[in-house]
């Protein structure tokens, strides 16, 4: 079943508009979570706000916002003073250009959503839009105003509608030379490079995320369902991690020996039954011609 519509509006580009409706398109209530209890009573705990000076417990009507200025110091912003800075939605995605899919940096990706229309009425618009992108294989920069903070959204086809990815800022950004500037570049022969490069082929695939395995997750609803049951739970044994220090060479070395010998140990593939069948003809010739 379809979750609810997230928000809805209109999608424009230039004088050609659509309604259209924006759904979150993941999710994370299939998550096992936990909440906190008392061990004595087995009941919920509930959280509540304490100053962090005195102790005292803060009633709802005695909470405000507050921005530190230096350590220990605030300012309390005033209800009415946030919403005078707040952008009022005018429930457009307004777009402003299209841009080639491989120059959005994924850095930037934050929230996927899908856009569908809202109805029959602009079915045709948005048609179009949707078709114009996936000629031209671009990617549509739009803004939009979600929960009063103003939002850069990619957008691009997706089946019959579209995925709308919000944009980070580059503020929300850190510096990737904060990070790499420390990092090495040490010389590394060619033979090494090349024997990397013979176990990454060993390993080519496709992109399937219906091999991802939550191991995490099973093993927690595992564990809910045995102690529901009244089941022992045991603690799962630790993993021995090899102590023995090899060159990277030999490690290289060794991999591709392992790939390689799996590969000649693995159950033969089962004859095809066209390819059985022009054997079948192929031996029954030949005792023919003989």
């Amino acid at each position: 079943m379809a979750a609810r519509a997230y928000w809805k509006g209109s999608l424009k580009l230039s004088l050609v508009s659509c309604p259209v409706l924006l759904y979150p398109a993941s999710t994370t209530s299939d998550k096992t979570r936990f909440h906190m209890i008392n061990k004595e009573t087995g009941n919920r705990l509930k959280q509540q706000m304490v100053d962090a000076e005195t102790g005292d417990v803060v009633e709802s009507d005695q909470k405000a916002r507050g921005y530190e200025l230096k350590k220990g110091e605030y300012i309390e912003i005033e209800k009415e003073e946030l919403e005078a800075v707040q952008i009022e939605s005018n429930h457009t995605i307004d777009i402003d250009s299209f841009v080639p899919r491989d120059e959005i940096d994924k850095r930037y990706l934050n929230h996927p959503y899908y856009i569908a229309p809202d109805g029959k009425a602009g079915i045709d618009a948005f048609a179009v839009i949707r078709d114009a992108m996936k000629d031209q294989d671009r990617v549509a920069l739009a803004r939009i105003v979600l929960t009063n903070r103003e939002h850069i959204i990619a957008i691009e086809p997706l089946g019959k509608g579209l995925l709308g990815t919000t944009l980070r800022y580059p503020y929300e950004l850190r510096d990737e030379d904060d990070y790499f500037d420390g990092i090495n570049n040490p010389k590394i022969s060619k033979d090494m490079v090349e024997l990397a490069g013979h176990i990454l082929d060993t390993k080519a695939a496709h992109f399937d995320p219906s091999k991802f395995k939550d191991e995490y997750e099973n093993a927690l609803k595992t564990l809910v369902k045995r102690k529901a049951a009244g089941k022992p739970v045991k603690a799962a044994e630790p993993a021995e991690n090899p102590d023995n220090v090899i060159s990277l060479m030999d490690a290289l070395k060794q991999s591709l020996k392992g790939r390689a010998s799996a590969k000649r140990h693995a159950p033969a593939r089962r004859t095809s039954h066209r390819a059985a069948k022009k054997a079948h003809h192929s031996a029954a010739r030949a005792r023919k011609a003989g």
